[in-house]
């Protein structure tokens, strides 16, 4: 994995070792965080094949949009704050997103499949609201720049993902989604500023992040809008 091991060197120099780029005690595979990581990647690709499976799209435009959403919000980090690309760097992911792209195939329609996928996207958000800012951090980002990282790490992909299905963007939306992702960030940011260690740090940011984005799955919070009515 990229984040905490080979990355490949300079034209002429092959292949070298380098620095991990994100904290191991935060990302290694064999931590819980690491599992929550393919996690999350799985769930934003589940996310990106149930827009395919609306409008009643083929195999291959499922995985399309599965791996487009995936991996869509932590490519753009990658190429802002000048990372190797975590994908390119390890098969895994892309395979993770086909799986989970085949696993709403092979599904179908379910009458709780939508709902349940809103829980598990809710935990994705906030996860990678904290991902996205603990590797910008990691490059030496300044602490505002973290948050944006975090926002868009958790929520590019489905910006992707609905404006090829031709649906409404989650900008455009009234409900929590941003901006719990924007939570998940900052706590992160704040509370490694303040000196904590990377594990309490994330798992308080996390939980932070996915209580704002549940309570507006449960409660319907919003943010209030801009007041007046619209203009012509």
């Amino acid at each position: 994995v990229v984040w905490s091991g080979q990355a490949r060197g300079g034209r002429a120099g092959g292949a070298r070792r380098v620095n991990p780029i994100v904290d191991p005690n935060l990302t290694t595979p064999e931590t819980v965080l690491g599992a929550l990581d393919v996690a999350g990647v799985a769930v934003f690709a589940a996310t990106g094949a149930l827009a395919a499976a609306r409008e009643r799209h083929d195999l291959v435009t499922f995985a399309f949009f599965g791996a487009v959403t995936g991996v869509g919000g932590g490519t753009l980090r990658d190429l802002l704050i000048g990372a190797p690309v975590f994908w390119v760097w390890d098969w895994r992911y892309i395979a993770v997103c086909l799986a989970a792209s085949l696993a709403v195939w092979v599904v179908g329609a379910r009458p709780w499949r939508f709902r349940a996928l809103l829980w598990l996207d809710a935990i994705g958000l906030a996860a990678y609201g904290v991902f996205g800012a603990a590797k910008a951090e990691l490059f030496g980002v300044a602490p505002l720049i973290c948050i944006v990282m975090g926002a868009l790490t958790a929520c590019f992909g489905g910006i992707i993902r609905d404006l090829l299905a031709n649906q409404p963007s989650i900008l455009l939306r009234r409900e929590i989604t941003i901006t719990a992702a924007l939570l998940a960030a900052s706590a992160y940011v704040v509370a490694r500023a303040l000196g904590l260690d990377a594990w309490p740090s994330a798992f308080l940011a996390a939980g932070l992040g996915f209580a704002l984005r549940a309570g507006a799955l449960v409660w319907g919070w919003s943010l209030p809008a801009f007041p007046g009515a619209p203009t012509r």
